[in-house]
């Protein structure tokens, strides 16, 4: 016998779009608002990945759910995205503004080039499905968006040099709090996650083999771990819904307590 939702956290008759949702963090968290009643679509690039989630995440839950490619980095692309799934689905309800990625890289070794990868992602993507989603939601009145930001935009990270990863998610932050509060008497509530050091299946390898960076790391963590994705699942759930229907402009961090010490 299942256990019923609670009506603070129950999603259902909502759609969710999901960035970067065809694995780790984004999947997590496309799991856990499908487990409390939303449809989901799955965005990302990894197109046998992402159908292959969609698949399994619709015979785990029961809910509707889809893959949808999409390169968030280019602006015409994501609108006909958005346009796309708010014809098939109704609207857009939820939006985990989730694709990114991270370069390790001495910072007088960076180039331009690899620069505005990182910007082009991180920062630009999430501007593009921020503000496509947006006016969808800003038109209907209503909508909660959830930013994938990072405790890297609230400190820099040692020992790894990363200062454009750290550079774009501080600007993901404050993009969060400028929508937030250009939107917060329209009915749309933008808010961010910032999580710590997390353990998907891309980086178990690197964890379990571990060594000086990860000794130093988990030191660096006061609760001694790494993150598991399933442990963003709660703070989307709690995002996306109306048990927060106080809260935007936050950054909520969920990183072991590392920038707390």
């Amino acid at each position: 016998m299942s256990t019923p939702i609670s009506p603070l956290f129950d999603l259902t008759g909502r759609t969710a779009l999901v960035t970067g949702g065809a694995r780790g963090l984004g999947l997590a968290m496309a799991r856990g608002l499908a487990d409390h009643g939303a449809d989901v679509v799955l965005v990302d690039i990894d197109d046998e990945a992402g159908a292959r989630a969609a698949q399994e995440l619709a015979e785990a839950t029961g809910r509707r759910t889809a893959y949808r490619r999409g390169d968030v980095t280019d602006p015409a692309a994501v609108q006909e995205l958005v346009d796309g799934v708010v014809a098939e689905f109704g609207g857009i309800h939820i939006l985990v503004n989730n694709a990114g990625m991270v370069i390790h890289e001495n910072l007088e070794d960076v180039t331009p080039q690899a620069w505005r990868k990182v910007m082009g992602l991180n920062l630009d993507g999430v501007f593009h499905v921020l503000q496509a989603v947006g006016r969808h939601m800003l038109e209907r009145g209503s909508g909660s968006i959830v930013n994938t930001g990072s405790m890297s935009g609230i400190i820099a990270n040692v020992p790894q040099a990363q200062a454009s990863y750290n550079a774009s998610k501080a600007a993901v932050h404050n993009l969060t709090r400028s929508a937030a509060l250009e939107w917060a008497d329209r009915g749309v509530r933008v808010n961010a996650i910032a999580p710590g050091y997390m353990q998907t299946e891309l980086t178990r390898g690197f964890f379990e083999e571990g060594g000086a960076q990860i000794d130093q790391w988990m030191l660096m963590t006061p609760m001694h771990r790494p993150g598991n994705p399933e442990e963003l699942a709660g703070a989307a759930v709690y995002l996306a819904s109306d048990a927060s229907s106080y809260v935007t402009g936050s950054i909520l961090s969920i990183d072991g307590g590392y920038t707390a010490a």
